[in-house]
């Protein structure tokens, strides 16, 4: 989009009722002063000095080892003559909009995630800029500010936004491109548009609107643009899965981009992390388990030296895979809190409906064949339970059904998918469950309905299941959902046709 068409959007918005945030107001002080002719290093320094926890923290910054100061830093005004106006300035806007804008984790977006992702960037930018003789004072802002359209996005439009987030994991595109389909205008965008309202440098508002596609910026801006984005990238090391996989292509960039060295890219990324952890402590932001990426190899190491791997395996197969974990339960977590209204949940039982089931199974399906890996599906019905029905009546059925439901989500581990697949047939999904532990499982659930009693009319009244399974094969190349369903089904009816009350697991046939 154009800076027109972006400006057209943003009057659209507004006009639409969307409240978009002014910066805080001290930042419009710190602006103001520093935009004069000749900005007054004592107003600058009285406007700061008047939060005295703005000055502490950036007290603290300036005592750190980010900037290796000779002496010690005890004022503001000391400060400003070290380390100049512009840094200072910089510094304490970067803490003042990061304070405004923080909030619970809400509809979805973390923002302590948000705010370490974009501090770590911010220290990468720093760094990077030190090593390859970039001159900035505005480098550390940009790259900490270079997302804050995210936030503006879901904070103005927290449903809307919502929605970007789910399309995103289920299309895997680009968040700017879900962003500009599904808003009309994406964070980048949004972002530089913002900051330029705030009054910020154009070195700054400009770099972060190119940031994803620096060879499109004018060219005073390029330089800036892909060092934000290179700096994003050391970021996504330490915050997303695959690292390994990252160090290796980030290597390969800097050599060529920056004529950089292995030893000194390695030290490079290490030092991202032990500055960051400094620098997140003064946002008062959770650094949570980072550590440098040498440390993650050497404990990789510790703990798969008897296996023949390279430090890119290593990494993949510990971290990749804890993260790998993380990430699946934080989605299902946020999943569970919108199935409702998603009208993925089956109103007796509680349990996910046959829609939910669908997708699931195909989720498993290209996440087995992606990291060939495996799962499980197991098919279940009771057994007699038009009796059930027909003696006790339809409600007193569905109270069996909801003591099932109950009895199969206490006997399922967290990661496991129950559904109700129609009427009284039910099917479980085992993420990462091979055929062995699919038939140990199978039976313990066979068992755990078998000891089930459901009270109606001062009588106990007991059921049983059929079931059938099948497993997922590790060696398996893309396989058609239909197979894996019906395989399971025929189980079913294998157990059923066989006497009721026992389980039949069959292999697909590929």
């Amino acid at each position: 989009m154009t800076t027109s068409d972006v400006q057209a959007r943003i009057d659209q918005m507004i006009a639409d009722g969307v409240k978009l945030p002014s910066p805080p107001a001290i930042a419009v002080k710190i602006l103001n002063a520093v935009q004069q002719e000749e900005p007054s290093l004592t107003e600058l320094a009285s406007i700061i000095s008047s939060d005295p926890a703005l000055t502490a923290k950036m007290l603290r910054v300036a005592n750190s080892g980010f900037y290796s100061l000779q002496y010690e830093v005890t004022s503001i005004g000391k400060a400003l003559t070290v380390l100049g106006v512009n840094i200072l300035k910089n510094i304490a806007l970067s803490f003042v909009i990061a304070q405004e804008m923080r909030g619970p984790i809400d509809q979805g977006f973390d923002f302590d995630y948000f705010w370490r992702r974009s501090v770590t960037a911010a220290v990468a930018a720093e760094l990077l800029a030190d090593q390859i003789g970039h001159q900035s004072d505005d480098t550390f802002v940009t790259a900490l500010l270079a997302d804050i359209g995210v936030l503006i996005l879901h904070q103005a439009m927290p449903d809307a936004y919502s929605k970007v987030i789910e399309d995103k994991k289920l299309s895997g595109d680009p968040t700017s491109v879900v962003e500009t389909r599904l808003l009309g205008i994406n964070h980048c965008e949004m972002g530089s548009a913002i900051l330029e309202r705030w009054d910020l440098p154009a070195t700054i508002y400009q770099t972060i609107r190119y940031q994803h596609d620096p060879q499109q910026a004018p060219e005073e801006y390029q330089n800036s643009a892909e060092l934000i984005r290179i700096a994003d990238e050391l970021s996504s090391i330490y915050h997303d899965p695959n690292c390994g996989e990252k160090v290796r292509l980030l290597q390969q960039q800097l050599m060529q981009s920056f004529d950089l060295s292995e030893e000194k890219i390695l030290h490079l990324v290490d030092a991202v992390a032990s500055r960051s952890i400094d620098i997140l402590t003064t946002f008062e932001i959770d650094p949570c388990d980072l550590k440098p990426y040498s440390q993650m190899l050497q404990e990789a190491n510790e703990e798969l030296g008897r296996l023949n791997l390279s430090y890119e395996q290593l990494i993949m197969e510990l971290k990749g895979a804890k993260e790998e974990t993380d990430r699946l339960a934080a989605e299902l977590r946020e999943a569970n809190s919108k199935l409702r209204e998603l009208v993925f949940r089956d109103g007796l039982t509680g349990l996910f409906n046959h829609r939910y089931f669908q997708e699931v199974v195909d989720r498993e399906i290209d996440r087995a064949e992606r990291y060939r890996t495996t799962f499980s599906l197991i098919m279940f019905d009771l057994d007699f339970f038009k009796k059930v029905n027909d003696t006790y009546g339809h409600p007193n059925g569905d109270l069996v059904l909801m003591n099932i439901a109950h009895i199969v989500q206490k006997t399922v581990r967290p990661s496991d998918i129950v559904a109700r697949y129609g009427g009284e047939e039910f099917a479980v999904i085992l993420p990462e469950t091979d055929e062995s532990g699919l038939k140990v499982f199978a039976e313990r659930l066979r068992r755990s309905v078998e000891q089930m009693a459901t009270l109606i009319d001062h009588k106990e009244v007991r059921i049983t299941i059929s079931v059938g399974g099948t497993c997922y094969p590790v060696t398996a190349g893309k396989i058609d959902k239909r197979l894996i369903i019906d395989t399971a089904d025929r189980a079913l009816y294998s157990s059923k046709n066989n006497g009721r009350n026992r389980v039949t697991l069959l292999p697909l046939d590929v």
